[in-house]
């Protein structure tokens, strides 16, 4: 079911209603409700997949329980939630300066666990919550490793023995990859590690928690929330708030704005030219990159803004997931607002446990290709991803050798960059834009061609007022209204007087109208991830 489809037009009001109208004076019932409606929710591309993330849920639930007893003497404290408590008064964006956070990935500030019960009983071995520990990572990475990754491995290594010489008959499954299991898979995890860092409770109540993994709102394509943010707000009694609600709405109307009017129209432009690279000029070649970068991140951060404005329709509050990261003067700062979930969950839980930047340079720089390498390899099972992350760690590394990988952390608003910030940003979104050819092409050696295309063939097409006005319209109001919110959720929040906020939300809802919503609902890229 799309956020962009009449499908869930009709689905959301529905559960809304009978969210707060039929079940809100039983937090159980609310939950097994909207558990209920999740699975529908997903179960709506497939539902032979609902086995998959059922299974997940039960087995994290059942190893957390086994590794959560803990000894009498008082309560088990979350502090990886602290990141985002902070994020919910919009400093998640500067991320947790790594020398404020301890080897272990705990930020110093810690916050008491509100989960659920915990078990009376006494303190489980060190081995035995290893084993839970095993068993949860072996059972949820291996699922997302042969669904996602067992035809890549099958296909590299016949390559391999290709290459040497011999003739490899190797034969691969016709899989399906399940819609978001990248996404739940590592949530779910965050629930487990955590557990067994002592950071959080475990939960006894299995509705909450199976609640928890399959909340639909972010379901398929995040923020990946952690268990330590996500998970206390389904013990808390839940009633419903006219600001959290409007700020909801803006958030939906805005992140429909991006899919809609910015990513579905940059799609129309850019699938010829990256499908006919061969025969595009060096400024088609240009335009296709700089606008797959609008594509993806009007189509990503579109997804992201759609499911926290749902989510807090239903009383939920979801980690921002970007900032708008285009506007970066840096790599350092661009990791810091691009899919904020996604870089905090790397840092915390393999960056952090690697040993991060608290050991030698080399091993730190180690660990920071590792991050990036499997950061890429988490988007898809293809080497192109591979590619995209090695040329981030590249970028990344020379910054944090001479020590600005910080900088541009806690800075005052200012309505006018200076001229070095603007060539920062303009410099900063060249790089960016020529990752994204890896991670827009079908293999490495498309990429390749595609880049030495934009230096090579002519540089004007034939005719070159291919690009239409529209969108050409669309892009400078949309970098305007981005700059407007970039301290923001979105730039709405700033419209203060009804005589600004009615009609600006009118003429949003307009542009949607014109632009998009009598086309195709197109799905959302990290769909495929």
């Amino acid at each position: 079911m799309l956020f962009n489809s009449f499908t869930f037009l009709i689905f959301l009001p529905i559960v809304f209603l009978l969210y707060w109208f039929v079940f809100q004076k039983n937090l159980k019932m609310q939950n097994a409700f909207l558990l209920l409606s999740s699975y529908v929710f997903y179960g709506w591309w497939d539902w032979r997949f609902l086995g998959l993330i059922i299974a997940s849920s039960a087995v994290d639930y059942w190893c957390g329980i086994k590794m959560g007893t803990v000894t009498p003497s008082g309560p088990v404290t979350s502090t990886i939630g602290t990141s985002h408590l902070d994020d919910r008064r919009g400093l998640i964006h500067h991320g947790t300066p790594l020398d404020k956070i301890s080897p272990d990935g705990r930020n110093e500030l810690p916050i008491t666990s509100t989960t659920g019960e915990v078990s009376p009983s006494g303190q489980v071995s060190p081995s035995n919550r290893k084993l839970y520990l095993s068993i949860s990572l072996v059972f949820n990475l291996g699922l997302l490793a042969f669904f996602k990754y067992f035809n890549f491995f099958i296909d590299s290594a016949a390559d391999l023995i290709e290459t040497l010489g011999f003739q490899a008959h190797i034969s691969t499954l016709n899989l399906i990859l399940p819609v978001g299991i990248s996404f739940y898979t590592f949530q779910t995890l965050s629930y487990s590690i955590d557990v067994y860092r002592g950071n959080l409770k475990p939960t006894q109540d299995p509705i909450a928690f199976f609640t928890f993994v399959a909340f639909f709102p972010q379901l398929v394509a995040g923020p990946i929330e952690r268990a330590s943010n996500l998970l206390p707000q389904f013990f808390r009694k839940r009633e419903f708030q006219y600001q959290q609600g409007s700020d909801g709405m803006k958030l939906i109307l805005w992140g429909l704005f991006k899919k809609m009017v910015i990513a579905d129209n940059c799609a129309l432009v850019v699938n010829p030219i990256f499908a006919n690279y061969q025969t595009a000029s060096g400024l088609e070649l240009i335009m296709g990159a700089i606008l797959f970068a609008f594509q993806i991140y009007g189509d990503f951060s579109g997804y992201s803004d759609i499911a926290i404005g749902v989510a807090k329709l239903f009383g939920f509050e979801l980690m921002t997931n970007f900032r708008t990261p285009y506007f970066s003067r840096d790599i350092a700062e661009f990791w810091r607002r691009w899919h904020i979930s996604l870089s905090t969950w790397f840092r915390d839980y393999v960056y952090i446990p690697l040993g991060g930047s608290r050991v030698s340079k080399a091993k730190a720089i180690r660990n920071i290709f590792i991050v990036f390498l499997v950061s890429g390899f988490w988007h898809g099972a293809n080497w192109t991803f591979v590619f995209w992350g090695a040329i981030h760690a590249a970028l990344f590394i020379p910054i944090f050798l001479v020590g600005k990988n910080r900088a541009h952390l806690h800075e005052g608003e200012q309505l006018i960059p200076s001229l070095k910030e603007v060539f920062q940003i303009i410099l900063t979104f060249s790089l960016v834009c020529v990752a994204w050819v890896f991670f827009r092409s079908d293999t490495v050696g498309e990429a390749w061609g595609y880049l030495n295309g934009m230096v090579s063939n002519s540089l004007l097409p034939e005719n070159y007022l291919w690009f239409g006005y529209d969108l050409r319209i669309a892009l400078i109001l949309f970098l305007i209204l981005e700059w407007i919110g970039r301290y923001e959720s979105n730039w709405m929040v700033r419209l203060q007087h009804k005589w600004f906020r009615y009609p600006a939300y009118v003429f949003t809802a307009f542009l949607i109208v014109f632009w998009g919503v009598f086309t195709e609902a197109k799905e959302f890229i990290y769909f495929q991830f």
